[in-house]
């Protein structure tokens, strides 16, 4: 299979290099200053096994590279407020033997948040969703670091919105040589669900900084706990914290990439890199929406969404709001009710 990585960023180009390196066939879809350094000089991957490099073709859309392989594996890498446009662009490139890709391929949401899978499910016919544990950091054009070992990541990976098949087995094989765990479960959304809970941390991290102090945490446990009771309300199952300790055990332990930035997850990357967007409106949105369709108060994930979503628009620096001043407008949004 031909993997085709749509949106080549921390998690698209970690997922594609590790591909390449196991003898994969990979394309990186990228655009801008990214695509340039991608054509110029290949994607560098740091890893704890040191710097890689792999030329690899980058294209900024489907128009290079023609009819598309009837083996071909769309992943959607592309965050989830980019989702539609995405979709819209390659749902009707045609395939060899007949057909389009969103007839005749699978697509892979290799995505944070809930939502992709059902915005996909509109116009393809067989989309795997992927509950994505791969810390991963891009803020410069062509460069991506994982700095996981021995693994890379875990990918729990399931037919949208339930159920396995031997295509999710042999994108799983191929994950697995290539220092993934990629476990096929027939309830992913499960697991993304719990991804989720931890990602309402995102916006926190993007406006304020690391959770590395026990005030951000002691915050972020408020924040967590909101979800977890629109969840419930919902009716809607998600791992446990004990289920994914277990499941991810210490495959993924991270260690310092000389080189490297330090930095923080997918919304302190996008801050970082001015990109103008964030997609709180897809995990702290998530849990406001659920929270307004069953009557549940979600005053924090609510104020999150709103400063993260300023904070893109405006191009505010990324941590740079006082942890103090985001207790003070906590507590007012839990008093007046969000």
């Amino acid at each position: 299979m031909r993997y085709i990585i749509i949106g080549a960023g921390a998690v698209g180009g970690a997922v594609g290099g590790r591909l390449a390196q196991a003898g994969r066939d990979v394309v990186l879809v990228a655009r801008g200053r990214h695509l340039a350094a991608l054509r110029e000089h290949g994607l560098r991957l740091r890893v704890p096994q040191g710097e890689l490099t792999y030329r690899l073709p980058a294209v900024d859309g489907p128009e290079p590279l023609g009819a598309l392989r009837a083996d071909d594996v769309l992943v959607l890498a592309v965050k989830t407020q980019d989702t539609v446009a995405a979709l819209e662009t390659w749902a009707g490139i045609p395939v060899e033997g007949g057909g389009t890709a969103a007839e005749q391929l699978p697509l892979v949401c290799l995505q944070n948040g809930v939502e992709s899978g059902r915005l996909a499910l509109r116009r393809f016919r067989q989309v795997y969703g992927v509950c994505v544990w791969l810390p991963s950091t891009f803020v410069e054009p062509g460069v991506v670091s994982a700095a996981g070992t021995p693994l890379t990541g875990v990918l729990h990976l399931g037919r949208a919105p339930h159920g396995t098949d031997d295509t999710a087995r042999r994108i799983a094989a191929d994950l697995a040589d290539a220092h993934f765990e990629a476990p096929v479960v027939p309830d992913v959304a499960r697991w993304q669900y719990a991804k989720l809970l931890g990602n309402l941390g995102n916006a926190l991290e993007a406006v304020s900084g690391p959770l590395a102090s026990d005030e951000a945490q002691a915050l972020f446990a408020r924040v967590r706990a909101e979800g977890e009771a629109v969840l419930d309300a919902a009716g809607i199952p998600y791992a446990s914290t004990a289920e994914q300790q277990a499941a991810r055990g210490d495959k993924v332990t991270l260690v310092p990439l000389d080189g490297a930035p330090r930095g923080g997850g997918s919304s302190w990357q996008s801050l970082v890199r001015g990109t103008g967007t964030i997609e709180a409106d897809y995990l702290n949105g998530e849990i406001v929406l659920l929270g307004r369709l069953h009557g549940v108060p979600t005053p924090l994930n609510a104020l999150l969404q709103r400063l993260a979503n300023r904070f893109a628009r405006e191009g505010r620096a990324a941590g740079s709001l006082p942890l103090a001043e985001l207790d003070r407008l906590a507590d007012e949004a839990v008093r007046n009710g969000g």
